[in-house]
């Protein structure tokens, strides 16, 4: 298989999606959708980026970030996947697919649209009937600071969403 490249560029919010290996669950338990994101904020401290919006499902997770200064998303999803591998005593079993998927956000408009996807995630799944129902993504901050109402995306996806992003 060939070498996949990824661009770094310093300072820029990139979007990703880390699917587990065969699409098993094996984020279903509420124990490893805390792993997940405690796991996140350790190699942060450690990888200095800001995390500007999440959404853990049973079988895959979404995730914006913005990397500071030299650090870049390929070595920090690389250190997120191992340390929760090994802290979710799946060293047996193969969690993560091989590869993730990676957008570099061109633009505020950008960034708005997959902010949009990553909280709609759990109702087009059939996790939630409003992404207020689902814990575990960030739109309750964003909702708290203003950036939806109550009641967006209720039952039925926002526009421009379709097709933005292959699952």
């Amino acid at each position: 298989m060939g070498q996949i490249r990824r661009y770094h560029v310093a300072d820029i919010p990139v979007f990703i999606t880390a699917v587990c290996h065969n699409r098993y669950p094996y984020l279903k338990p509420e124990t490893n959708k805390q792993l997940i994101l405690s796991v996140m904020r350790e190699v942060k401290v450690e990888m200095d980026y800001r995390m500007l919006g999440y959404v853990i499902l049973d079988n895959h997770f979404h995730w914006i970030i913005k990397p500071e200064g030299s650090n870049d998303f390929s070595r920090i999803m690389q250190s997120v996947k191992l340390r929760f591998t090994r802290r979710a005593q799946q060293n047996d079993h193969r969690i993560w697919q091989r590869r993730f998927w990676d957008h570099l956000i061109r633009d505020e408009a950008d960034l708005h649209q997959h902010l949009d996807y990553i909280h709609f995630n759990p109702v087009k799944h059939g996790y939630s009937a409003s992404p207020m129902e689902y814990n575990w993504s960030s739109y309750g901050e964003y909702l708290r600071r203003g950036y939806y109402s109550p009641d967006w995306g209720i039952h039925r996806e926002p526009e421009g969403l379709g097709g933005l992003v292959p699952e």
